[in-house]
């Protein structure tokens, strides 16, 4: 049932009601205007405008922080650092008690200057050279020597330590 079927019988409904405020109101909704939908509507006449162009400078590119993209991410001080302070743990080895001393200074002997080098040697960002300073002072917090390790082996082979350490290169 469509809408003007609709229309048509509340039409109806009202005048067997007698109601001719409902009758009159649903008679102006019914009834179509023939003339909207045989002529387009009128579109003003406005002189068109010329918009000047306005030409800018190239902006200069945004330069990608090129030192964390080149070589390995972990500068190789930070990995010296890492190295000299997991030696340490050869004197906390035999001494379990000293650990609750131990493992917070090893973490932040190594934590403080690995942020600090890879934030300004390798201009590396906050997040990314905090995200390295805690990798490295976590693993110089753990109680066993790291470096030893076939973990410990990678972390080094991975920051490039083997360049400072003067190793010739591979032919």
């Amino acid at each position: 049932m469509g809408g003007a079927a609709i229309g048509l019988a509340a039409l109806e409904a009202g005048t067997r009601r007698g109601n001719t405020a409902l009758k009159t109101s649903t008679r102006r909704q019914i009834k179509p205007s023939l003339g909207s939908v045989d002529k387009p509507p009128k579109i003003s006449e406005v002189p068109v405008s010329v918009a000047p162009v306005e030409v800018l400078p190239p902006q200069p590119a945004v330069r990608p922080l090129a030192a964390s993209l080149e070589g390995p991410p972990i500068h190789a001080l930070s990995a010296l650092i890492l190295v000299a302070v997991d030696m340490l743990w050869g004197l906390f080895d035999w001494m379990p008690a000293d650990w609750i001393v131990a493992i917070p200074s090893c973490f932040a002997a190594v934590f403080v200057p690995t942020f600090l080098i890879q934030r300004q040697l390798k201009q590396d960002s906050r997040g990314r050279a905090l995200t390295f300073a805690v990798i490295l002072g976590v693993l110089a917090a753990i109680p066993t020597f790291v470096t030893g390790t076939p973990v410990g082996l990678a972390l080094l082979a991975w920051t490039g330590l083997g360049k400072l350490l003067g190793k010739p290169p591979l032919r």
